[in-house]
């Protein structure tokens, strides 16, 4: 399939140029680091195909492509909890992508958490025995049975 962005050019270009030329993976895949715009807090990480790169810049709204499903999905299509971006940055290859967003809703995590990053693994700890995890800012600020539907915060792939 071939893509509606410019093609990649020299690695000067890539780095030191104004063309936006995204790389994609094997897939089709480009991952998005998705953080609050204001507090700097990563909210999720998510994957866009070249549609849901290109609905997310004419929309200003957060699309992904969810590779459970294997389809394209609109952040807060279900939950009403949208995406709203302020900006779109990408890194110095072209190969990931940071989305600066304001949020519309409580939280974005299908647990109903805030962020999908609520936990912490253990540093210095010593290899060969099972890691416990530490919740930081684990509250739930909203419900995701009423949100998703019954049994939704089991499901990773709730919306």
């Amino acid at each position: 399939m071939k893509s509606v962005f410019a093609p990649r050019g020299t690695t000067e270009q890539i780095e030191e140029g104004r063309v936006f030329a995204p790389k994609f993976d094997g897939d089709g895949l480009i991952p998005a680091i998705v953080a609050d715009a204001w507090s700097g807090d990563v909210l999720m990480l998510a994957w866009m195909n070249d549609e849901a790169l290109v609905r997310s810049i004419e929309t200003c709204e957060a699309w992904f492509y969810s590779r459970s499903r294997g389809k394209l999905w609109k952040k807060g299509e279900s939950s009403g909890h949208v995406l709203r971006i302020i900006e779109l940055k990408v890194d110095c290859d072209q190969d990931a992508l940071l989305l600066r967003v304001e949020q519309v809703g409580p939280g974005v995590c299908h647990t109903g958490r805030a962020s999908c990053f609520y936990r912490a693994v253990s540093l210095r700890e010593t290899a060969g025995h099972t890691l416990l995890l530490q919740f930081k800012k684990a509250e739930k600020v909203f419900d995701p049975n009423v949100v998703y539907g019954e049994g939704a915060g089991k499901d990773k792939t709730a919306e």
